[in-house]
């Protein structure tokens, strides 16, 4: 058996863990992505334990200089992991203590409950920042997409038939508002994460005289609206506590099921049914037979990943369900979720705006569909509701002249107004008028509606807000 290092193992054991125990409980083979956040926490740590005194000057020095050093080796990759010493904090840790003896006394007043606890917090704030950043520019691409092609109509669909005449821009701008909705849900997510942990120990705080604020104060672990320094108020919940990981995750999957939708609307607009889209050829692969293929993989794969995010929320939830108080060594299994779950919605949502930024809209075949008649079914219904009919029966009636138009093989607006009389003499010359696309259009003039100057009003509030 192999000997441990002291620092990966307490005096109460005579000997190191097996082999197949020392694999099997490791996480540096993951958890090693928060070196850049331990070493920041141990900095704020030991500048505080240098103002309480348990470090003097020179040792405080000495830490930071040796921490320093460590960064940079890590940074260079010339850092060599040991699976040993389980994690990058004792790994760390150990490293600094070689080189600085003063590093002995670094854990004073921690423990690995609360670093851990630390680190979590510090990583997920910068993805969190970063992902939000993604989340803006992913809106960007869909503006601009929308702002490019702001007169080209198409076929709004329902039960994935042909319902109504919409902007190609609106339909965009649904998303932008889903995704702006994620973006807030981060931002509030963010403010839960905020709160540091260090200090809270094991389980029960410190004997020593830590000073809480000064670390928080020092990692940016501040009200925004204040600058008082966030600290966790129950030592316990601080430790135990991966709720805003788990809300995180949760926003994270919701945002992958936006993602996903869109993927699936671009799917299908890229399909020779519809021919409503062109994706770039860099954003798309052929086949292994069939010489012909072009295949919106991209798509595909962000439409796919979102069952591996939501899949991490369910892992996650399930983790903690059945947790006793404080830290129990379950929790080791929140990271490899949580790291998959922020690479693969931050690597989706770059992918996505890249992909929408080499894309083309067909204008004629987007006429093409929109330009057929019975989407404007429910304007003529209006027309009638404007003479004075109730609209559930002029509902009925429309549906009466739809089925006439059918039986003779005729597209709506070819109907003639005799024809149109046989159902309704409510119909009188200017019922044809509705089906005019572009004045059906301008009539669309509700706050949200899909009307020409109200899509052109949106456009330009959605460009005003990310120009800020």
């Amino acid at each position: 058996m192999k000997k441990s290092s002291p620092t990966s193992r307490s005096g109460r054991f005579a000997g190191g863990p097996a082999a197949d125990v020392a694999q099997f409980t490791e996480s540096i083979s993951f958890d090693w992505r928060l070196w850049r956040h331990d070493i920041l926490g141990s900095t704020a740590h030991a500048t505080m334990l240098q103002k309480i005194g348990v470090l003097t000057q020179a040792e405080l020095r000495a830490i930071l200089k040796g921490l320093d050093t460590i960064a940079k080796e890590i940074a260079a990759g010339k850092f060599f992991w040991k699976p040993e010493l389980e994690d990058v904090h004792m790994n760390i840790e150990a490293e600094l203590t070689k080189r600085v003896p003063a590093g002995a006394k670094l854990h004073t007043g921690r423990s690995r409950n609360d670093q851990v606890a630390l680190d979590i917090r510090l990583w997920l704030r910068d993805e969190t920042i970063e992902l939000c950043l993604e989340l803006m520019d992913l809106k960007k691409a869909l503006i601009e997409l929308a702002d490019k092609n702001s007169e080209v109509i198409i076929p709004g669909y329902t039960h994935m038939q042909r319902a109504q005449p919409v902007y190609f821009a609106h339909h965009l701008l649904a998303y932008v508002e889903m995704i702006d909705r994620d973006h807030d849900r981060f931002d509030d997510c963010y403010l839960r994460m905020n709160v540091c942990p260090l200090g809270s120990g094991a389980i029960a705080g410190s004997t020593l005289p830590l000073d809480r604020e000064l670390v928080a104060k020092l990692l940016d672990f501040v009200d925004l609206k204040t600058g008082k320094p966030r600290v966790t108020q129950n030592s316990m919940d601080a430790v135990s506590d991966r709720d805003f990981a788990v809300e995180f995750c949760s926003v994270a999957a919701l945002l992958a099921v936006h993602i996903s939708r869109l993927a699936e609307d671009l799917i299908l607009w890229a399909g020779a049914e519809f021919n409503f889209i062109k994706i770039a050829d860099a954003y798309t692969t052929g086949s292994s037979l069939m010489p012909q293929k072009k295949n919106p993989d991209i798509a595909e794969l962000a439409r796919g990943k979102t069952g591996r995010v939501i899949g991490n929320l369910v892992a996650l939830l399930t983790l903690l369900k059945g947790l006793p108080m404080t830290y129990n060594r379950d929790l080791q299994e929140d990271k490899e979720r949580l790291f998959d779950t922020a690479n693969t919605v931050r690597a989706t949502t770059r992918l996505m705006a890249a992909m929408l930024r080499h894309t083309k809209v067909n204008a004629v075949a987007c006429a093409t569909a929109a330009n057929d008649p019975a989407l404007l079914a429910t304007d003529l219904a209006d027309y009638l509701v404007r003479k004075n009919m109730p609209f559930r029966q002029a509902h009925h009636v429309v549906g009466a002249v739809v089925a006439l138009a059918e039986k003779s093989g005729k597209p709506l607006n070819q109907l003639t107004l005799a024809e149109l009389q046989t159902v309704d003499k409510t119909f009188g010359r200017d019922a044809l008028g509705v089906f005019n696309l572009k004045t059906a259009m301008a009539k669309r003039n509700l706050t949200g509606a899909p009307g020409t100057k109200e899509v052109a009003k949106q456009l330009a509030r959605w460009r005003e807000q990310l120009a800020q």
